[in-house]
């Protein structure tokens, strides 16, 4: 029996060992994590005009742990960091006001990546990455356009606008077309309700009325504490350690996703072909990285676990995958030296079912 059929059979006494929550252990991990992330954002700025590199220091440390807060909103979006799920609810809203991120509209997209992880016809990652016959169809000039997009080195300019510009632009966007539109439509038919008109509208920037919701209460939550420590520390200190913290914690995050599905031979099936639990075990990594570097993520390293059930909250992802190791043999390693050269993974071969780099596209397409 290959794995995936061993880890549908175990699947069972898998979820049941593994997913039990403890808000006692969330707990533990939002103070182990809010805490030092406060103090090094308040010492990165007050030291600002006795040392700059004490501050870029304190700064860069700071990054760290929003790289962890990130996480933890992640396990909330799932519902299982904490086991009481108002507690989820709340931790959600405040870790993604802390990384700039509407939560639950962050989660309905990352669970359509769940429900979708290895079928690359329905989902593309983080790169938006192409197939070989899309890539192969742009000119010259396009596809070297395509390849310095998804250079590692411009990680944190992406993350700048993923986490701060594009949650903040497309919600003031979004909320001036949705009023001028309510006062269009009630000019056009005055006997319609501003609550009828409001419910039958549809936007580009968010799905359903949850998803504004909670859109409006982050930015207004999030520009507020902009508003106020700017007054109180100076927009130039704030806003300096602020951007580029959160920028280097969003590069990192970037990073880490994008290798945990974009590695050589990674599984990349089409719709009609795709399965699920194939996926997880070809088609997701194994981080093996240094214990510091997997407390930062949160044991998000043990990537396979988590798609296999995303039920099974970090703090138990580790003693999952020591029980079960044997059925995990088979899933990609990737080392801390090894996430240079799996970024070079940005092409989807749809006939070999896998994600190729540039360099083997090339070999595959060189005269004979």
């Amino acid at each position: 029996m290959n794995s995936p059929h061993k880890i549908k059979a175990a699947i069972a006494d898998i979820v049941r060992k593994y997913s039990c929550k403890s808000d006692a252990k969330a707990l533990i991990q939002n103070l182990n994590t809010l805490i030092p992330y406060f103090v090094l954002f308040y010492l990165a700025m007050i030291s600002w005009e006795t040392s700059f590199w004490l501050s870029a220091l304190f700064t860069l440390l700071l990054s760290f742990f929003t790289v962890r807060i990130f996480m933890l909103m992640h396990d909330c979006g799932h519902k299982s960091l904490f086991k009481t799920q108002l507690y989820n609810t709340l931790d959600g809203v405040l870790t993604g006001v802390l990384v700039g991120m509407p939560q639950y509209v962050w989660a309905q997209h990352h669970n359509f990546h769940h429900a979708t992880n290895g079928n690359w016809e329905k989902y593309r990652g983080p790169l938006n990455i192409l197939s070989v016959n899309e890539y192969k169809k742009l000119s010259f000039f396009k596809q070297r356009r395509y390849r310095f997009l998804r250079n590692i080195l411009l990680g944190p300019i992406g993350a700048f606008f993923y986490f701060i510009f594009n949650p903040r632009v497309n919600w003031i966007l979004g909320s001036l077309h949705f009023a001028f539109n309510l006062v269009k439509k009630k000019i056009q038919n005055p006997g319609d309700s501003f609550a009828s008109i409001a419910a039958a509208y549809e936007s580009r920037f968010w799905k359903t009325s949850k998803e504004y919701f909670h859109m409006t209460v982050n930015n207004i939550i999030l520009l507020a504490i902009w508003v106020i420590a700017s007054g109180f520390f100076g927009a130039v200190v704030f806003f300096t350690v602020y951007i580029i913290s959160l920028s280097l914690a969003g590069a990192v995050g970037l990073i880490i996703f994008t290798v945990q599905h974009n590695f050589e031979g990674s599984y990349a099936s089409d719709n009609k072909r795709w399965d699920y639990y194939t996926a997880a075990l070809q088609g997701t990594s194994f981080l093996t990285f240094p214990k510091v570097v997997n407390w930062f993520g949160a044991d998000i390293a043990y990537h396979h676990i988590h798609h296999i059930s995303a039920g099974i909250p970090n703090y138990n992802l580790a003693s999952c995958h020591k029980e079960y190791a044997y059925l995990f043999e088979e899933v990609f390693r990737i080392k801390l030296s090894d996430v240079p050269s799996a970024l070079k993974y940005i092409l989807w071969d749809e006939d070999g079912e896998r994600i190729i780099s540039v360099k083997q596209y090339n070999q595959m397409n060189s005269p004979k």
